[in-house]
C-alpha cells in the first residue's frame, strides 16, 4: 500500500487581502463575543458581497461597500472575516439603480464600477 500525501489545502484569503476596486464574498466570521456581533449587525453574514472601495493612506483602516452602505472596517478585523471567490459579477444587482447614483455622485473620486 502507497501512501498519498494530503492534498494540500488553499491559503484562506481574509478581507484584509481585498484591495480597491476588487470584489469579495463572505465565506464566515473568525471573531466571537462583541466584535461578532457587530459585524453580524452591519450585514457580515456568508454570502454577503463585498466591495473594497477605498483605504486609508497607510491602509488602515479600509472602505468596503456592504449591502449599499459604506463601511469602514481595521484591518485586524478584516483578518477575522473569511472569503472565497470573486463576487464581481453580480454585484450591482442588489443595489437599486437610485443608490447606484447616488455612490457615482458622491465617490465620484473613487474607483467605484458596477461591473
Amino acid at each position: 500500500m502507497t501512501l498519498k500525501p494530503a492534498a494540500s489545502k488553499p491559503a484562506e484569503l481574509t478581507l484584509a487581502d481585498v484591495v480597491p476596486g476588487q470584489h469579495a464574498v463572505v465565506s464566515s466570521l473568525l471573531s466571537g463575543g462583541d466584535m461578532r456581533r457587530r459585524l453580524l449587525d452591519i450585514g457580515l453574514t456568508p454570502g454577503t458581497q463585498i466591495k473594497c472601495i477605498g483605504q486609508s493612506p497607510l491602509g488602515d483602516p479600509s472602505a468596503f461597500l456592504i449591502r449599499g452602505a459604506v463601511i469602514a472596517l481595521r484591518r485586524k478585523d478584516c483578518r477575522d472575516i473569511l472569503i472565497t471567490g470573486d463576487g464581481q459579477n453580480n454585484s450591482s444587482r442588489f443595489l437599486s439603480p437610485g443608490y447606484r447614483e447616488h455612490i457615482d455622485r458622491n465617490h465620484a473620486s473613487e474607483a467605484v464600477s458596477w461591473d
